[in-house]
């Protein structure tokens, strides 16, 4: 076997494509994981300005204390007691802020410790409480891989794919308020009216189960994953852009890079959007019915996200997350995104290495629309590849984040006074480091009305060609994690590889 030909070859050093590098090269498959950005690990990538890390996507992470889901699979691949990690506030790792409302309502950790703190703010609402939660863990319930158990039901054919969350939630309680509190955190995965309840229980779950913050940032993710899936025998490269397959009457054949590299193999797991894979298949490889319904599938909403440099003892160190809606009724912010802007965010102080009691660094995300930079879609710039975008993108951006810092003073006093330096990602920035076409957040939009719509399988119809990423399944660490192990297990096994991630705990 030559230096450049592999048993699989897998497109995007994103967090599935490095674990499925993992899985299949300790299985003895020879492997090999192609990066077009310079740094590897997808939404897992940080960025330095003035000596200050910030994180890109992953603000803060759940169900990481032993027999935890996500603990049970970082453990199997072999990072787990590596990770520099901060367990977040006991008794609020979120706080929800509604509109005209000076009170702070507390997400607590553990159910129990959940149910209470919310019954001192809603003494008489104690049995919409107990349900919400219960809810949340008998739906969770009902995917197995979530909780790393193996299954043969697939755990898209369950009735409870089309409970819809604001409906799901108002039949709880007629309290408007508590309402509210109960779906405040929906922007972890973009939530509006149309969002299935699965959605909003697989990811709330997590985090009330436990809540914790990386120190230095997510991209130690990326680096430990990278360094197993060598040890492991795969080959990583980075920079290196796929353009195209060598298609046969058996799949693919070959993997073709921009600076013009093939790479031969039996089998290519494309961590990538789906569209972009069906732009390098080409016509004529998948049924049309397929790749328009692929083509058809909406994005969730992109995000304006500033990152602010603090003065030393400027702000202190929050130890716990802030969702702030300006819309009076949360399912309204994704709809109500662009006027006036913006309808919410999320306020988070990362945790430093360097702590001692105030932030040195505080990111801020909001909902934006990729339409309001159509005007540079035709740009692209990336450490990779760099770009200019043109003196209008700047003065646009610096516009936006002096609007976000000035709605931050009315929340925060003085917090501009503390600011050293504004940095921002835009949704072009998000749509040129992450591939998705529009900037996306979260991938795929989900809707409860038509929830097998969205359903993206593994396995497509060219033979040798994998799917795995945040738009299967879910997104975010465990939702992708999930993926990658759905996708290998249509090479080794479910039931063997749930076995194998088990008895590594």
């Amino acid at each position: 076997m030559s230096d450049r030909e592999f048993d699989v070859v897998i497109i995007g050093a994103g967090l599935g494509g490095l674990e499925s590098a993992i899985i299949l090269a300790r299985e003895g498959y020879s492997v090999c994981v192609l990066e077009k950005n310079h740094q590897l690990g997808g939404s897992l990538q940080v960025f330095s300005r003035d000596k200050t890390i910030f994180d890109t996507g992953v603000h803060y992470i759940g169900g990481l204390c032993p027999g935890q889901n996500l603990h049970t699979y970082l453990n199997y691949f072999g990072i787990m007691d590596k990770l520099k990690l901060h367990r977040m506030d006991m008794d609020g790792f979120d706080r929800i802020e509604l509109p005209g409302d000076p009170k702070q309502y507390a997400y607590a950790q553990g159910y129990e410790n959940f149910v209470e703190r919310l019954v001192q703010d809603f003494p008489t609402e104690r049995p919409a409480i107990q349900k919400f939660c219960d809810l949340i863990r008998e739906v969770c319930e009902r995917f197995p891989l979530y909780r790393v158990r193996y299954d043969e039901r697939p755990d898209w054919m369950n009735d409870e794919l089309n409970w819809n969350a604001q409906d799901v939630i108002a039949s709880l309680t007629d309290n408007l308020t508590l309402r509210n509190v109960l779906g405040g955190s929906n922007p972890l995965y973009a939530g509006d009216h149309r969002s299935p309840f699965y959605v909003h229980a697989l990811v709330v779950n997590t985090y009330i189960e436990s809540s914790w913050r990386c120190i230095d940032g997510g991209s130690q993710f990326a680096k430990y994953l990278a360094s197993n899936a060598r040890k492991e025998g795969a080959v990583i490269h980075s920079r290196k852009n796929v353009v195209g397959f060598d298609m046969g009457h058996n799949g693919i054949h070959a993997v073709r890079t921009a600076d013009g590299d093939v790479y031969r193999c039996k089998h290519c797991i494309a961590n990538i959007h789906p569209s972009l894979v069906l732009d390098m298949v080409g016509e004529g490889q998948l049924r049309p019915a397929y790749t328009k319904r692929i083509r058809s599938l909406e994005e969730t909403i992109s995000s304006f996200t500033l990152h602010l440099v603090m003065k030393p003892h400027a702000f202190p160190y929050l130890d716990h997350n802030i969702y702030h809606s300006f819309v009076d009724n949360v399912w309204d912010g994704v709809d109500k995104s662009s006027s006036p802007w913006p309808s919410g965010y999320m306020f988070t102080t990362p945790m430093s290495s360097k702590a001692d009691g105030y932030a040195d660094a505080i990111t801020i995300m909001t909902y934006m629309r990729f339409s309001e930079w159509e005007q540079w879609a035709g740009s692209a710039s990336t450490i990779a590849e760099p770009g200019e975008r043109g003196a209008g993108y700047e003065e646009f951006k610096q516009k936006k984040e002096r609007e976000l810092l000035a709605v931050l003073e009315k929340r925060f006093p003085g917090l501009s006074q503390g600011v050293v330096a504004m940095h921002s990602s835009t949704p072009i920035t998000f749509r040129d480091y992450i591939g998705s076409p529009t900037g996306s957040m979260y991938g795929i939009h989900k809707n409860s009305a038509d929830p097998m719509r969205t359903f993206i399988a593994p396995r497509t119809k060219v033979p040798n060609l994998l799917l795995t990423g945040q738009n299967l399944n879910l997104h975010g660490l465990l939702g992708v994690t999930v993926s990658a192990v759905s996708t290998c297990s249509e090479l080794v096994g479910k039931r063997y590889l749930v076995g194998r991630i088990n008895s590594a705990s």
